[in-house]
């Protein structure tokens, strides 16, 4: 095959030529950052919590009477007692927050107290002694809280916990050279230091938001309830009975009291559903990249397939005189074929520097992670086959001309 009649027949088809070369360009820069972006964005839908999710649910607690945080911490108490009680419960912990709620409290953690700056920023968890077994977190190293070492406190109080448990990414990067237990770190911004008592496995910070990234899996557990107007109380039901601990919790808060407020929409939620709050944006990026990409294949393919078609429809009269002359459907197949990959080569050239500025620009602008050159090999790859695959039909029809074509006049 002679790639000279193939570049001459391009250069007389010139606007067609480039229009689908830079139609391909285009798709393949789009497509490889939105196959990144899919990347990326289920990646982070698939983050760990290091909960037990299947078996965990949240309720949402108002207090209607907030005229005395004594009054508060006692219904608390009742409540957990009430809840524990019940046959589809495995147990009970108040919280302040939790993994994938999407707000709650952070600070900064120093290994001195006149650093000036802080080692890194963490998760703050209100616990009591039955925390880590409510959420299914299991500790790695030390101990869990005693009933004992669990107060209470408001909002305005200082953290003066003496004793915290810390998550094993957070012990990792605040004390990389050796154990962290028994080592002394500092939460609350000031002089009071709080002895780690104990490592948690796997735990995820209370957000899911960008800024958190370098510290998703940090947080310190204080050993207090925290008395605001609102509490959530983390359940965890006993295995197959999360239905029947979600009915039963609400009706038997209100039968300790009803000076509550529990939203009947949301006001109870399994871990299931609090994952999908989380990360319903990014499920949603993840599905319309899914959808632009595939919309801009579609339509590339047509176009390669109607600007064939239309080729070959006004080469009929040349195709049949070289099939007079002797050219098999075989060659005419393979002048498409040739021709279609030659427009192609140059679209994905253009499209593979076009997806790399693309992605430099997001870099810079939004702090993404740099595009791996394997999803651009990946684009080039599947922009060529789908070309050929494109082209293949019109291409078949040509082939299929027949020679007698060359003494028609019309």
């Amino acid at each position: 095959m002679q790639i000279k009649p193939i570049l001459a027949a391009m250069r007389h088809h010139r606007a067609g030529t480039l229009l689908i070369a830079l139609q391909i360009a285009l798709t393949l820069a789009i497509v490889c950052n939105a196959l990144f972006i899919i990347q990326q964005r289920m990646t982070r839908v698939s983050r760990p919590s290091g909960v037990d999710e299947s078996n965990l649910f949240v309720v949402e607690n108002y207090w209607a009477d907030q005229s005395s945080p004594q009054r508060i911490d006692a219904q608390m108490r009742a409540d957990l007692l009430a809840l524990r009680q019940l046959g589809s419960v495995q147990d009970v912990a108040p919280a302040n927050s939790f993994p994938l709620h999407g707000s709650g409290w952070d600070n900064f953690v120093k290994t001195t107290p006149d650093q000036i700056r802080s080692t890194l920023d963490s998760a703050i968890y209100f616990a009591d002694d039955h925390t880590l077994a409510t959420l299914g977190v299991r500790l790695i190293a030390g101990r869990n809280f005693t009933s004992s070492e669990v107060g209470s406190q408001t909002p305005p109080d200082p953290m003066l916990a003496s004793e915290v448990i810390i998550s094993k990414a957070l012990a990792k990067v605040t004390f990389p050279q050796g154990s962290a237990l028994g080592q002394t770190i500092y939460v609350s911004g000031g002089n009071r230091p709080s002895t780690v008592i104990g490592v948690t496995d796997t735990l995820q910070a209370h957000t899911v938001a960008s800024w958190m990234n370098n510290y998703a899996y940090n947080a310190v557990l204080l050993p207090a309830r925290l008395l605001t107007d609102r509490t959530f109380y983390l359940v965890r039901a006993r295995p197959g009975q999360l239905d029947a601990a979600m009915r039963d919790a609400p009706k038997t808060l209100y039968a300790q009291s009803r000076m509550r407020i529990i939203n009947r929409k949301d006001g109870v939620l399994s871990f299931a559903q609090v994952r999908k709050a989380a990360y319903g944006r990014d499920l949603g990026m993840a599905i319309l990249m899914g959808i632009v990409s595939m919309v801009l294949l579609a339509i590339t393919a047509a176009g390669i397939v109607g600007l064939t078609s239309f080729w070959v429809g006004q080469r009929r009269k040349q195709i049949g005189i070289r099939r007079a002359l002797g050219a098999t459907r075989h060659d005419i197949l393979s002048y498409f074929l040739t021709e279609n990959l030659l427009i192609g080569i140059s679209g994905v050239v253009i499209g593979a520097v076009l997806a790399l500025g693309i992605n430099l620009w997001m870099v810079t602008q939004f702090e993404m992670a740099r595009l791996s050159l394997a999803y651009v090999a990946i684009g080039v790859v599947a922009l060529l086959l789908l070309g050929q695959g494109a082209v293949l039909a019109p291409a078949m029809r040509a082939s299929n001309v027949p020679p007698v074509e060359a003494t028609r006049s019309v």
